[in-house]
């Protein structure tokens, strides 16, 4: 009926919930986000939107989609990556999503304006359509129960808190082995020596599609009033770090703190900053708490090669 949510994708009904080669397991029972929301009395409508045993489009499989999306008040597409575009036993050639999850995205988007996006995937992908909907839940591959957190952060009864530990660049082709991998068929050089992930956007000054730590949440945090116990230190010595967190929103969450920490002697080449530490506090709405960490010697150490 109109004015309900729209779950579009195989992905609501039959999760990717786990990854390929040793990680299969046989799960007691698998949960999707439709089942989920039937068992939480959450009304939703389902198209199917794509098919995962070809990499075709199915055009009648999007019509019907889009169909749906237009007399629903919103639509949630459940997307990601198919068992046989990744798994440990071999690379990756591309950082897209299957064409036919593509369309769709750009399809329903145009046609229902409130289109949020759920991947299930094990690894970053390229988001030609980011600009065209609302939001993005990443679910990765969230383990048999992922429909119920999913259906859970989705309607407001769970507060999403999550930060990626990796970057999403735009493209392939910005990755800083972009050059050298996989090399000639016998030699794969690490060229890019420490500038690995966020330590090479940064310094590049390159614009990634999500940065590393980054994360939404339904609440705002406010830091305040940093501490360091001392400006200097000797090889035994340690550095408390302390901060106040208040959580300014309306909503319980967790924060999760990062420590970074930058070199500003200029006596190699190195990164704009690195993380050193992080901590995870939870806190409801209103309430303040001190966070605090302790930095080693070794947070503030780098390898000479001459040395």
């Amino acid at each position: 009926s109109a004015g309900k949510t729209a779950f579009i994708g195989l992905f609501a009904k039959a999760p990717r919930y786990q990854g390929g080669g040793s990680s299969h397991i046989n799960s007691s029972s698998v949960t999707g986000a439709l089942d989920a929301c039937a068992s939480l009395s959450l009304g939703v409508k389902y198209a199917q939107g794509y098919r995962t045993d070809t990499d075709s489009i199915d055009q009648s499989l999007i019509d019907e989609a889009v169909r749906l999306a237009r007399v629903s008040a919103s639509a949630v597409i459940f997307a990601g990556l198919p068992d046989s575009y990744e798994s440990e036993g071999y690379d990756r050639v591309h950082m897209r999503l299957p064409e036919a999850q593509n369309e769709l995205i750009r399809r329903v988007s145009e046609a229902q304006p409130n289109t949020i996006v759920v991947l299930h995937n094990g690894s970053p992908v390229e988001m030609p359509w980011i600009g065209g909907v609302k939001a993005v839940v990443e679910a990765y591959l969230g383990g048999q129960a992922v429909g119920v957190a999913v259906a859970r952060v989705l309607f407001g009864l769970a507060n999403p808190c999550g930060h990626l530990a990796e970057s999403y660049p735009v493209r392939l082709e910005d990755t800083p082995c972009a050059l050298s991998f996989p090399g000639d068929g016998h030699t794969a050089e690490y060229r890019e020596g420490i500038f690995v992930g966020y330590r090479y956007y940064e310094k590049k000054k390159m614009e990634v599609l999500f940065p590393f730590g980054h994360g939404l949440s339904y609440t705002t945090f406010e830091y305040s009033d940093l501490t360091l116990d001392r400006e200097t230190m000797s090889d035994d010595d340690t550095v408390p770090v302390s901060l106040t967190v208040r959580n300014t929103g309306a909503m319980a969450g967790k924060a999760v703190v990062q420590l970074y920490v930058a070199d500003h002697t200029g006596a190699t080449i190195r990164p704009d900053k690195e993380l050193k530490n992080f901590a995870k506090v939870s806190l409801a709405s209103g309430e303040a708490a001190r966070v605090s960490m302790t930095l080693g010697k070794r947070a503030f150490a780098w390898y000479s090669s001459e040395l």
